[in-house]
């Protein structure tokens, strides 16, 4: 592997105008493709196929086609001023004119007024009229929506108070692009910090970008063909922003190292293609298998959300492993500091410094008597690693507890699907929520949905009456409305109309407790049927969600642990690593809930309703943190076992992995966090949720976990860190992320006069 991307490396750094030439097509092909592709419509697939809400909705689509479901539709709720009534002269004519001018429209497949559909509050304050579309709200024109909006306007001009829920002009999330410049913007200034260098902070930024803007043009210009929507694109620029800067990171980091070591340009670029390469390469794949993984979970938007990630990392690979060292090759000198570019390589005497490494032979074999001398200078990272070492048995219990601590909130996680009430008050989705709520109860905003298949019944319509009576007699029922018959009358409709709110606990009991009288029902009257609504899906895929989640991490975290242990060779720093994963996802959920669920410093963060968490979420923090906790792995223990294996004593290699790696671990880490913070500001309540989760979980993983907790499980396991039962060792194939491959060029083309030092030579870690 080493050997390989080493000579990748050479030949992008050798070839440079050609690779910049490829690439640059390459994303001028994909923006040309985005721009004349059609808009992406809604993905007519069902959400999530098997749960019983979305078997009784494609069977309304099935039995009932001329009800068009998935067509657009409004809800336009009417308020008269205090102490008057929407049912008065005036406000009566006005809410007729509304209807009669909403329902004008060529697209308009009815509206139907308030005071035909008994939709007046009983204290005649409040009153709503529904206007429905032919088409989905994605295939509404602007002509549509102005039109709907004029009428709004002129009734609002008459003096009611006028707020339109639903889809038809539901307001849409920004795109996006403030929230990549907020990270980006962000990123630089680490960038800036960590390298001192204006070209060395940019290029990383660049080439970043270069991926980006190819992973999402390319999800645009297949929008249409795959049902791939704007929120799926979101996921792909956030995480292919965050790895594409993380990644060049490293290689522009290690190309450093290695020009100030005594190499020629394309040598050092080489070198930092195939040992930076390899951790870049094994890192990007355990976030494509976290991110790929999510599609055993069954949701076909989150399968596409993972795989358009996914695609987004793989970019953000290819990108670091060709792009950035032929843009190296452009400006060889300008990535370097500002001392090494004034002097060139770093001297020591008037000599270029290399490795000095003094070997004493034991009956084990090789080891270390000093620590290698060339960049060995103390810096914050080593200092950090030796005062762990020094400690590592209270590091661990600290690491444990805090993380546990913040855990604990996660216990009391409540999953549901944000709806209107989650929206800001400033929305007139938000507002028309709360208009009904406060006219016709809490319930009235997420009705249920009985559709009832009366094909074997004996009598259809008395079938029908039975069931009706029972689930109205429910507790928790406070309405429900006359069942309505298909053509072919074979299959009946009404809803049920809860007492309390959508995501209340109580709702959910009430849907089980529906589902439970069932069998005896069915038995009675012949007559089959199910629960649906928006309300019912949203519990019945919450439960699938949650029923999918340990599935659905038993198969990440075992292909994970199968890849880490290809790349370390190693049984216990794979198993360290997922250890250390699970406490900062959980301690991160935990997070979540307090902010989003109890409220805590919600305010602080514009989140202006709380609740259950999303559905999603649990899974997709999984997911996605698993490959980003298991990033910081790669990079960091890589250079520890790069150490061990070329002959230092695990203490030294620990050391020496900080010394070398955690100045741009952090910078990473804080780069990540810079940019899924930027996502917090989102006005859509999942992208900020999502933001928040993300941001918490990098600075628990990588600050806690993999800068504490690490280095000091590796200290209380010493060599046995490294230990691999010889079958498996025998069995897995080698990988070389270390670069012993590279041993005989990792020496300076120009060794120092008089220098005695030899390379050291490679050994294996310790085998049984």
């Amino acid at each position: 592997m080493a050997t390989f991307l080493y000579r990748m490396g050479r030949a992008a750094f050798g070839r440079r105008r050609l690779v910049v030439l490829l690439w640059a097509v390459l994303l001028g092909i994909a923006g040309a493709a985005a721009a004349k592709a059609p808009a992406a419509g809604d993905d007519g697939t069902s959400f999530m196929p098997g749960i019983e809400a979305q078997r009784a909705f494609d069977l309304i689509g099935e039995r009932f086609p001329g009800s068009d479901a998935d067509g657009a539709s409004a809800r336009v709720v009417f308020i008269a001023p205090g102490g008057e009534k929407v049912t008065a002269g005036e406000h009566r004519a006005a809410v007729d004119a509304f209807v009669a001018d909403a329902g004008d429209g060529p697209r308009v497949a009815g509206a139907v007024s308030p005071f035909a559909a008994d939709a007046v509050s009983a204290d005649a304050s409040t009153a709503y009229a529904t206007v429905t579309y032919k088409v989905g709200s994605a295939d509404l024109t602007d002509a549509d929506r102005s039109a709907l909006e004029a009428a709004v306007d002129e009734a609002r001009d008459s003096g009611l108070t006028v707020e339109v829920g639903g889809n038809a002009l539901a307001s849409q999330p920004a795109a996006g692009g403030a929230a990549e410049a907020v990270g980006i913007g962000l990123a630089a200034v680490v960038l800036l910090i960590t390298f001192g260098s204006l070209a060395a902070a940019g290029l990383p930024l660049l080439t970043a970008v270069v991926g980006v803007g190819i992973s999402i043009c390319a999800i645009l210009a297949l929008g249409s063909a795959l049902g791939l929507s704007m929120t799926t694109g979101t996921l792909a620029s956030m995480l292919g922003l965050a790895v594409g800067i993380d990644y060049a990171l490293f290689v522009v980091s290690r190309y450093r190292e290695e020009r100030e070591r005594g190499h020629a340009a394309r040598e050092a670029a080489g070198l930092a293609v195939g040992t930076a390469g390899s951790a870049v390469v094994f890192a990007g794949l355990t976030v494509v298998i976290a991110l790929a993984g999510l599609s055993v979970v069954g949701v076909p938007m989150l399968t596409k959300m993972g795989l358009c990630a996914a695609g987004a990392v793989v970019v953000a690979v290819l990108v670091a492993l060709t792009l950035v060292p032929a843009l190296l090759a452009m400006w060889p000198e300008a990535v370097l500091s500002r001392t090494a570019r004034r002097g060139g390589s770093r001297t020591t005497g008037g000599r270029t410094a290399v490795e000095h490494t003094a070997v004493e032979h034991t009956t084990t074999g090789e080891r270390t008597t000093g620590e290698r001398r060339t960049g060995a200078a103390d810096n914050g990272g080593s200092r950090w690693a030796r005062f762990v070492l020094r400690r590592p048995v209270a590091v661990l219990l600290a690491c444990v507890a805090g993380l546990g601590v913040l855990a604990l909130p996660a216990a009391d996680l409540q999953l549901g699907m944000p709806g209107d009430e989650a929206k800001p008050v400033t929305t007139t989705e938000r507002r028309a929520y709360d208009a009904l709520a406060d006219g016709f109860g809490p319930g009235f905003n997420g009705p249920l949905t009985i559709v009832a298949d009366v094909r074997d019944a004996a009598d259809p319509r008395a079938a029908v009456t039975a069931i009706a009576s029972r689930i109205e007699g429910t507790d928790g029922v406070v309405s429900l409305s006359p069942p309505q018959f298909n053509g072919a009358g074979d299959t009946a409709l009404f809803s049920a109309v809860p007492a309390t709110a959508p995501n209340d606990e109580r709702t959910k009991e009430l849907v089980q407790t529906i589902r439970a009288e069932r069998p005896g029902l069915e038995d009675e009257t012949g007559a089959v049927f199910e629960v649906t609504g928006s309300t019912a899906m949203n519990i019945d895929v919450a439960q699938a969600l949650q029923d999918a989640l340990v599935p659905y991490l038993a198969v990440v975290v075992l292909l994970s642990l199968l890849l880490l242990m290809l790349v370390f060779r190693s049984v216990l720093v794979p198993v360290k690593a997922a250890f250390g994963f699970l406490l900062s996802v959980l301690a991160s959920l935990g997070a979540v809930v307090a902010v989003f669920q109890w409220g805590w410093g919600a305010g602080l963060l514009g989140v202006e309703q709380t609740g259950p968490i999303m559905s999603l979420m649990p899974v997709f923090l999984v997911g996605i943190v698993f490959g980003l906790a298991m990033d910081y792995e790669v990079f960091l223990v890589s250079r520890m076992r790069e150490a061990y294996v070329h002959g230092e004593r695990p203490a030294q290699a620990v050391v020496g992995g900080f010394r070398h790696s955690a100045r741009v671990v952090v910078a990473a880490a804080v780069i990540m966090i810079a940019v899924f913070s930027g996502f917090v500001g989102s006005g859509e309540s999942m992208i900020k949720t999502i933001g928040f989760g993300l941001a918490v979980a990098v600075l628990f993983d990588a600050f806690v976990v993999r800068m504490a907790l690490v280095p000091a499980v590796l200290a209380l396991l010493g060599d046995r860190a490294w230990w691999l039962p010889r079958p498996l060792d025998r069995l897995l194939p080698r990988v070389d992320i270390e670069g012993t491959g590279l041993a005989g060029r990792s020496a300076p083309v120009q060794a120092p006069a008089g220098g005695d030092a030899q390379p050291q030579e490679p050994r294996e870690a310790a085998r049984t």
